[in-house]
């Protein structure tokens, strides 16, 4: 159901987003609800307050304040009334809800042994709508195929928060599942997907079944973190192609080299502008530098829209795609 997100907050607030245009509530990425300070929104990268009669303002003074009421509300409707029960997810600092949502929390850190234990006085929300873009892939996928052995080349995909990396991953999927069997592209079968959805983003999976369409041949471990999840792939369910969102620790390169030496091909994300910024991470460099994948897909976002590179790590960075390329469709995620 088209914005069904909007029943994530409470009535005042819900309220006010109602009253946005339907072309643009339907671009809304963010909504930052923070208490006693201005309700903003990010649509298309571009940042607004939103005012007590829903118009949209760059004054804070004249943006609505959420209030106690408020906050304690949006808590209380985005834990489904038991907060109690989601002490793991206030201990990373964020809830994913059905449909893939994610919710950023801040307040006060508890700690313990040295770490964080949980949250509470929650008082910052950051609730960042899930979209799927069929088609987004289109552009991207020809690049990584290896038509003249059926395969996926081993894919990392590159881009700062915001830039639509999940989305494009998610489309992947459900292209590389589906397969392709028409006079225009000819026939390319559907291979076996995994899918490692940690934070429960790609697939947005309720009860284990996705509510984003990721393909036939798809297999879901939602919630597992990803190297132990790759892992748990690689043993018992056979995948041609395994995905996961935003790798960069030591173990998820561990599982990642796993995987291309059990002859199954990895198409991953993770946070960085340029591929040079990876061979400094730990979890990463050792990946770069013995070359493991193929193809790196490099996104931009502009006023004028998304675009993308792809550069083949296999000829010392051969720009295959340039910066112009614009990927297709709107991309939220």
């Amino acid at each position: 159901m088209a914005n069904d997100w909007l029943q994530l907050f409470p009535e005042k607030v819900r309220s006010l987003l109602q009253t946005l245009p339907s072309p643009l509530l339907g671009m809304v990425e963010e909504i930052r609800v923070r208490e006693s300070r201005p309700l903003e929104i990010n649509y298309s990268g571009r940042y607004h307050f939103l005012s007590g009669d829903g118009s949209l303002t760059q004054i804070p003074e004249e943006a609505y304040k959420p209030d106690r009421e408020d906050t304690h509300r949006l808590l209380d409707l985005i834990s489904n009334h038991s907060l109690y029960t989601m002490e793991e997810e206030l201990r990373k600092g964020f809830i994913t809800i059905p449909g893939g949502h994610r919710i950023g929390l801040a307040g006060r850190t508890v700690l313990s042994g040295g770490g964080v234990e949980h949250l509470r006085d929650i008082t910052s929300f950051n609730v960042r709508i899930a979209r799927a873009v069929p088609g987004i892939a289109d552009g991207v996928l020809p690049y990584l195929l290896d038509r003249g052995r059926q395969r996926i080349m081993h894919t990392l995909i590159l881009s700062p928060p915001q830039h639509g990396k999940t989305t494009l991953l998610r489309d992947l999927a459900r292209q590389i599942s589906t397969g392709v069997q028409s006079k225009r592209e000819g026939v390319r079968p559907g291979l076996k997907v995994g899918i490692v959805d940690e934070r429960s983003e790609i697939a947005g999976s309720r009860r284990g079944i996705p509510a984003f369409d990721v393909g036939p041949r798809t297999d879901i471990l939602d919630g597992c973190p990803k190297a132990e999840g790759m892992m748990m792939m690689i043993r018992s369910l056979s995948p041609d192609v395994l995905i996961a969102d935003e790798i960069g620790r030591p173990e998820d390169a561990e599982a990642v080299t796993e995987a291309l030496h059990a002859g199954i091909s990895v198409v991953a994300s993770a946070h960085g502008k340029e591929v040079s910024e990876l061979a400094r991470r730990p979890g990463l460099g050792g990946l770069l530098e013995h070359k493991m994948f193929e193809r790196y897909v490099i996104l931009h976002r502009s006023e004028a829209g998304l675009s993308f590179r792809i550069l083949d790590s296999q000829k010392r960075g051969l720009l295959l795609v340039s910066a112009e390329e614009r990927i297709g469709g709107d991309v939220h995620a």
